[in-house]
């Protein structure tokens, strides 16, 4: 559950930055399959992957991470 919420957000701003997939993983240095892992919520990545993603979308790791209910 967790890690859907996550991928979810990722997309999101992902998409929003004008970013395919394909260009996206390239950027952060990781595999097409294991960034769409990662956003269908199959995939918890890791901090140092949090980070990179937070960093290269141009957002804080704050605006990245899902909110608590």
């Amino acid at each position: 559950m967790e890690a859907e919420k996550w991928g979810r957000r990722i997309r999101a701003y992902r998409k929003l930055k004008g970013y395919t997939q394909e260009s996206f993983s390239k950027k952060l240095g990781v595999s097409v399959s294991i960034l769409g892992e990662i956003e269908r919520g199959n995939r918890l990545p890791g901090d140092d992957l949090l980070k990179r993603i937070a960093s290269s979308l141009n957002i804080s790791l704050d605006d990245l991470t899902p909110e608590e209910k």
